[in-house]
């Protein structure tokens, strides 16, 4: 099996792995989720990560804000090493097996429309996207990032909340 993560900077240039050691991890909202992403931006189970053979894909589960990869909307895309996948706030870059082996911070503008359908002039940039949620997303990601064993952890089982 090849090995795959996911990586997101954080705003003060902070690394975070996100490893795919499954062949399905799903990213959402939902406490059910693998990676869990705490905002109303990320639906429920927005999308998936499947590793198949030497392939990885992802795949948007019907979100109402879309799955992009390289800036453009998909519903299923096959992905390489080195390409940007956002999720509502978050864009993550894929490293398979080391690659790439240099990693930067990347600064996504997605070409979003309202209700409307026309498109704001002034589009948020994804990492800096408002959050109606109490909680971090970015928080959370480290948390779950810290964890050894990422199916098992909630970040939010918390008695302060």
């Amino acid at each position: 099996m090849i090995d795959a993560k996911l990586v997101m900077f954080r705003s003060n240039g902070e690394r975070r792995d996100f490893p795919l050691n499954s062949d399905l991890t799903c990213v959402g909202r939902k406490n059910d989720c693998d990676i869990r992403i705490p905002v109303t931006e990320v639906s429920r189970r927005h999308a998936e990560f499947r590793i198949n053979d030497e392939e990885v894909s992802v795949k948007d589960l019907g979100s109402s804000n879309g799955t992009y990869v390289n800036n453009k909307r998909v519903k299923q895309s096959a992905l390489s090493a080195g390409d940007h996948v956002v999720i509502g706030p978050v864009v993550f870059t894929l490293q398979i097996d080391g690659e790439p082996t240099e990693l930067r911070p990347v600064k996504t503008k997605l070409k979003r429309h309202d209700s409307t359908g026309i498109q704001p002039e002034q589009d948020p940039l994804p990492g800096e996207a408002a959050i109606d949620d109490e909680l971090d997303p970015i928080s959370a990601l480290e948390a779950l990032a810290s964890s050894a064993d990422q199916t098992a952890i909630d970040p939010f089982d918390d008695d302060d909340l």
